[in-house]
């Protein structure tokens, strides 16, 4: 599980920050190219001039467009000769002479924008003339762009992270639930297992030192017919849980298919002196597998009997309005409503002595509750007054 969280949160993280870095990357890529622009827009602004004219027409009023230090050098026989500086600053002839002849014997382009994070000019050659123009006005809007960045990264970077944690507890919150519930579940099925093992090996042990006594081989009967719905509520469950598709499904008559399903039961309830009645409206069709209905209305029918009081009654109802709906209500002790939410859980069981005695594992509605989901409904119960009513819904 901590593996789990662990990938789910790294995988959040990373997506998240690479998303950031990506906005980052690309606002810089933006600027850099911008400073690029507006550099190479003086460029030629200063070989032909706003209106077509050469760099040797330009007056005073055409050099207030520029926003770099531009020098404009003569070069004489290969070299750099005379500085006109159109930026009012002062500035070193020595250094720019000397910058303005290392690219003149090193470089073999005529016009180069440099590295405007590490380099100091970029130039442009024509006609003897060279425009030289310093990068340090780009270099410190980009330097404080990216400082900038960084401090928005390393913020971001602590809200990532917090939302990162959130939606990690968030995404693995149902799964820890399920995985906590499947280790429960092994628990309680080798629990529920061992008992009646153990007392098969104890009454074989003991029909073995005196085979005449046949009260050991009913044990022994018993506790595997035990153990084998065991076995079985456990296969259906696991059956119903790793249905892909519903190819079994056909449309039914549901109306005809309940009242047969419900035929079994009526000898039942007349031993047990319960009253029975039911409300089943005709021709309601589903599209539905059919074994399995059976086995919902069976499940639904068998625990309203087994907890209807003494001379009780069992009620079942079929209707469609807007939706099918299926009720089977019984009168007898009402279910408490703190147990009514874990009721469907698998292994519960309110009274677990005397349903260990009647050999019910609390699977029954656990199986009742996927057999619904699986037909895309939703069953729930109410218990007042007492009544408990469990209910089911078909889209």
């Amino acid at each position: 599980m901590k593996n789990f969280k662990y990938n789910v949160f790294f995988t959040i993280f990373t997506i998240m920050t690479s998303v950031l870095i990506g906005i980052i990357l690309i606002n810089n890529i933006q600027a850099y190219n911008s400073e690029k622009m507006r550099i190479e827009s003086n460029f030629r602004r200063m070989n032909f001039g706003p209106y077509g004219r050469s760099r040797q027409s330009l007056d005073t009023r055409d050099r207030v467009f520029m926003d770099q230090i531009v020098y404009t050098i003569e070069i004489v026989n290969d070299e750099a000769s005379n500085i006109n500086s159109y930026s009012e600053i002062e500035y070193d002839t020595e250094e720019i002479l000397r910058e303005a002849n290392k690219i003149l014997k090193n470089s073999e382009e005529s016009e180069k924008i440099t590295n405007l994070y590490f380099s100091d000019y970029s130039y442009s050659i024509k006609d003897n003339t060279m425009l030289l123009v310093s990068n340090s006005p780009a270099t410190t809007r980009l330097t404080e762009l990216f400082k900038t960045s960084i401090m928005v990264l390393i913020f971001s970077e602590i809200i990532i992270t917090a939302v990162t944690y959130f939606l990690t507890k968030w995404i693995s919150k149902p799964v820890e639930e399920s995985f906590n519930k499947q280790k429960e579940f092994i628990a309680d099925a080798s629990h529920e297992l061992k008992t009646p093992l153990s007392v098969i090996m104890a009454n074989a042990e003991m029909l073995e030192s005196n085979p005449k006594e046949k009260k050991w081989l009913n044990n022994i009967r018993e506790e595997s017919e035990r153990m084998n719905k065991l076995i079985s509520n456990l296969l259906d469950l696991a059956k119903l849980e790793n249905v892909e598709n519903k190819e079994t499904y056909e449309e039914l008559n549901l109306s005809k298919l309940t009242e047969k399903a419900i035929l079994p039961f009526e000898s039942l309830l007349y031993e047990n002196k319960i009253e029975f009645s039911y409300d089943i409206k005709e021709n309601i069709k589903f599209k539905c597998n059919r074994d399995e209905i059976k086995q919902l209305i069976a499940i639904l029918l068998d625990n309203a009997i087994k907890h209807s009081s003494s001379k009780g009654e069992v009620k079942v109802c079929l209707k469609q309005e807007k939706q099918i709906t299926l009720m089977v209500t019984n009168k007898g002790k009402e279910i408490p409503k703190e147990e009514i939410e874990h009721i469907f859980e698998r292994f519960y069981r309110a009274d677990k002595s005397r349903n260990r005695d009647q050999n019910r594992y609390g699977l029954g509605l656990a199986i009742a509750k996927k057999i619904v989901e699986n037909h895309n409904g939703k069953i729930s119960c109410t218990s007042t007054n007492g009544f408990t009513t469990f209910t089911v819904i078909f889209k």
